[in-house]
């Protein structure tokens, strides 16, 4: 089928049944974990289900969080008009989930925080936080925006009602939905969800693969048509896609999501151990790479429909977000209900991604801008933090409405990742990476690459790119049929006009052409270096930083199997064994109260005594426990043997 109808189908009642349904069975699964959590009003509930979640409910929910209706909606249009290299984004998953287990979680889970920003608190000051979660805020209020707009976008193409009548309506179900269910609601709601944007997607798949003859048919009219492009290895930084921008710049984006992003953050503290919340990290690669494929077979199966007969170049559709909505009313609109099932998997990745960031955004609020000044019960702040979601809800609605002047939906939000999330990653990084590192060195790092990315990001949207760093692949109108198309728009290539190439300065086709993916790895690189140098200025080096703030190889779970076999090897009684493996274990959970920490511009609060040995731990004034390495039944041998060493 390669060439489009200038009508394609409509809404069935049997749509409208599939879809209502979703939102039904949704709405049951949110009651009933409310229902269930009904004598148990406090904020730590709400916000963190009282941190005993299990590894695969929170692993299925962290997939759909940030994968969710803009990879419905802008991968398929995205491998449709660029070719298959976004594939290449699972090598990238891997990295980011690896460098998120075993660096970063393993200090926020045993600082035993609720907002992630607490730990700017800890490490630098209070101004820090402050930046921090405004930081934050305004970069989910942003993004939140654009994921309400994609639905909409999908909703107004295959029924033909109202863009913003729709995107009001999603935006509103949307805040009811996430302020009437806590953190348990929410999760084991993303559950289902995620299971009905695949099915979404397998439906296409599976139909294309039905019109061509196979799978082998649909690839291989990818394949001469150019889509299949995993890998170009030009390192050019201009080129929007490349196997570079994607790794290196891709992993830069997705660590500032995964590693430090609130929304994230908050799902993996709720579990009840930090061997789970890792399980569920690593769990969720898998949910990544199987939603990641499936949006990638779905563009394929789109152009192989519609490569001799393109509806962008027919002007069938109004942007490319509008693509895989026009192709499933064009390809199954015999089949009543299953493009109401589209449209539910559309919506529900809606439902789990803005459920999340707004059950995030009024956990940083209360805990970084109300606690430290207001003394309220717990009971008190859960019924706040239900008001911050409901009005945190109806701004992300306002924000919606900037999304359609910002282009495709995909590119826009990892450009506000890139934008503020590349400098605040540096700020934490620094800080966890670097001993010296103070609160002027952090501040001054994390305004200096703000500066620079936004100015950057601001040209980027000024000078649109040319589509020599694009790249856009060609799209045909060879097949078609429609007596309106004029033969000589053959094989057009849809881009944007390159209006006013006169008039551009020679910045517009270098730094404004430099792919979006490297805008958070210069953010973060800038605020690093900018935030070492003056540190180092203002005497970072005399500064002494609780151990627990910072990245250790003891967190890694190499080591920790290491040290756990290790164990099981010493000639000790099963008794001895016993309690030195359960105090490894201690040792790798967190801890059950807040830490203290020394702030790089105080005396420090511990008084650290040169080890005894290169595998022993200082002894510290608050007694902690023993060190992984040390027998602890020769403990007070070594203790005894400190002043000769």
């Amino acid at each position: 089928m390669s060439t489009p109808k200038t009508g394609v189908g409509e809404f069935t009642v049997w749509d409208y049944v599939v879809f209502v349904l979703m939102l039904i069975v949704s709405a049951l699964i949110g009651i009933y974990q409310a229902f269930k959590a009904r004598g148990q009003q406090s904020n730590v509930q709400f916000l963190l289900g009282n941190r005993e979640l299990r590894a695969l409910p929170v692993a299925l929910s962290l997939a759909s969080s940030f994968m969710s209706a803009i990879t419905v909606i802008g991968t398929p249009a995205e491998v449709y008009r660029f070719g298959a290299m976004f594939l290449i984004f699972c090598l990238t998953y891997a990295i980011v989930i690896t460098i998120t287990a075993e660096l970063f979680l393993p200090i926020f889970y045993r600082l035993n925080i609720t907002s992630a920003y607490e730990y700017l608190n800890l490490r630098y000051n209070k101004i820090a936080r402050y930046i921090g979660t405004s930081f934050f805020v305004t970069q989910t209020v942003l993004y939140t925006g654009i994921v309400i707009y994609a639905p909409a976008l999908a909703l107004n193409q295959v029924t033909g009602f109202d863009l913003w009548g729709v995107l009001v309506a999603t935006g509103l179900v949307c805040t009811v939905y996430c302020t009437l269910g806590g953190l348990k609601a929410v999760v084991w709601t993303d559950v289902f969800q995620m299971t009905v944007m695949i099915i979404g997607f397998v439906a296409v798949i599976i139909r294309g693969a039905v019109i061509h003859g196979g799978f082998a048919k649909v690839l291989n009219i990818s394949y001469h048509g150019g889509r299949l492009n995993f890998w170009d290895f030009d390192p050019s930084p201009v080129r929007r896609h490349t196997f570079w921008t994607i790794v290196v710049g891709g992993t830069f984006v997705w660590t500032a999501i995964y590693g430090i992003n609130q929304s994230q953050v908050q799902r993996y503290l709720s579990c009840r151990s930090q061997f789970e919340a890792k399980l569920s990290l690593y769990l969720n690669l898998v949910g990544l790479w199987i939603i990641a494929i499936c949006a990638v077979f779905t563009g394929l199966t789109m152009y192989a429909i519609y490569h001799q007969c393109d509806p962008l170049t027919q002007n069938k559709v109004r942007a490319s977000d509008q693509l895989l909505p026009y192709l499933v009313m064009d390809i199954l609109r015999d089949y009543p209900g299953v493009p109401g099932l589209f449209v539910a998997a559309a919506y529900s990745g809606t439902l789990s991604t803005v459920s999340s960031s707004i059950n995030a955004l009024a956990a940083v609020t209360v805990e970084d801008f109300i606690k430290p000044f207001i003394s309220l019960s717990e009971e008190k702040l859960a019924w706040v933090t239900k008001g911050l979601s409901f009005a945190f809800g109806i701004t992300c609605i306002a924000i919606a409405a900037l999304t359609s002047v910002m282009g495709g939906v995909l590119q826009a939000a990892l450009t506000i990742f890139g934008i503020l999330g590349g400098p605040l990653l540096g700020m934490f990084f620094l800080g966890m990476t670097f001993r010296c590192a103070n609160s002027i060195g952090a501040l001054s790092g994390l305004s200096a690459a703000f500066i620079l990315t936004m100015w950057i990001g601001i040209g980027e949207h000024v000078y649109r790119p040319l589509p020599v760093q694009s790249r856009p692949l060609p799209l045909s109108t060879a097949g078609c049929i429609d007596i309106n198309i004029n033969t000589s728009q053959s094989a057009r290539v849809t881009t944007r006009p390159a209006s006013n190439l006169t008039s551009r300065p020679a910045i517009a086709d270098t730094l404004y052409s430099i792919s979006y993916l490297y805008l958070s790895p210069i953010g973060t690189l800038t605020a690093l270096v900018v935030g070492l140098i003056v540190s180092f200025l203002t005497g970072g080096k005399k500064n002494m930083v609780d151990k627990k703030l910072l990245m250790t190889y003891k967190d890694s779970l190499c080591y920790n199997i290491y040290v756990n076999r290790s164990l099981r090897a010493l000639t000790l009684s099963p008794q001895d064994q016993q309690d030195t493996i359960a105090e490894e274990e201690l040792e790798a959970i967190a801890d059950t109260e807040k830490v203290t920490p020394t702030f790089t511009d105080q005396e420090p609060t511990i008084t650290d005594q040169e080890p005894t040995s290169t595998d022993q731990e200082p002894t510290s004034t608050d007694q902690e426990p023993p060190a992984t390495e040390q027998e602890p039944d020769s403990e007070k041998k070594n203790e005894e043997s400190t002043t000769d060493l």
